[in-house]
């Protein structure tokens, strides 16, 4: 069995506090961890990618939603405060974990940082979709954590359309092995909560990260040692997307789900 301790763990991130979360309660089981951070895709892209598959209007509305549910965040700020209190988290950088920054994670420079960190186990969380060239480059396993229940709510916001499909019960989360589908790899692990009446679509995310970064260290030390059960989840599958912002409305108004 290996040591874990020893073991090379590499995150694959675009930033931020839900990532900082899961990335610092990682790192006190890892010291090998590092990170490699990717920049934010730009919303032009975002949009352009979105028009194409889903109309015009419908990935402006999504883009609106984005703006309404930044406000959120910050009218979010007590709620979040309480998340990190209860469980024992911190969203803050720890200056001292290695950190490098690409354009992409699916960028040469990405794939030479991986190759020089040669990991023993990577895990994704809030980053691009690995793009097959860089999935056939990597030796070791990839585990990604998802903020939703595959396969009926992959994508984005999968706690969110939980709550508005009437399904309370499919409000968590799924660390799942990656493949070259968006959230369609087997399942390692899934946890699931209730909200408070306090939580929002703007601290639904950090909810989950936080909740499931305390079982993250054993489950990747499962994955390292090779006892981690996979699963293929079952039933419908559905891919996900931000909310347009009269969807979001609605559904805060009429149903108290924002």
């Amino acid at each position: 069995m290996q040591d874990t301790r020893q073991a090379r763990l590499l995150v694959l991130t675009a930033g931020g506090p839900n990532p900082q979360v899961m990335i610092n309660a990682l790192a006190a089981h890892f010291p090998n961890l590092a990170v490699i951070e990717e920049d934010y895709e730009p919303k032009s892209a975002i949009l352009r990618r979105r028009a194409r598959r889903l109309g015009l209007a419908v990935a402006l509305g999504q883009l609106a939603t984005m703006v309404v549910s930044r406000l959120g965040k910050r009218l979010a700020i007590r709620r979040s405060r309480e998340i990190l209190a209860q469980y024992g988290v911190s969203a803050e950088r720890d200056p001292l974990l290695p950190v490098t920054r690409v354009a992409s994670v699916n960028e040469a420079a990405a794939h030479q940082a991986i190759a020089r960190y040669a990991p023993d186990l990577i895990l994704t969380i809030s980053c691009r979709l690995l793009t097959r060239q860089t999935l056939d480059m990597i030796a070791c396993p990839v585990v990604n954590f998802h903020a939703g229940i595959n396969p009926a709510y992959r994508g984005q916001m999968g706690a969110y359309w939980a709550l508005v499909d009437e399904e309370p019960e499919q409000f968590g989360a799924t660390f799942h092995l990656v493949d070259a589908g968006t959230d369609t790899g087997a399942t390692l692990a899934e946890i699931r909560l209730a909200p408070s009446r306090d939580d929002t679509i703007a601290t639904y995310p950090l909810l989950l990260t936080a909740a499931a970064s305390q079982m993250a260290p054993d489950l990747l030390r499962d994955v390292l040692n090779g006892t981690a059960q996979a699963s293929v989840p079952e039933g419908r599958s559905v891919l996900r997307f931000p909310p347009p912002v009269w969807t979001y409305l609605y559904h805060g108004l009429a149903r108290r789900i924002w």
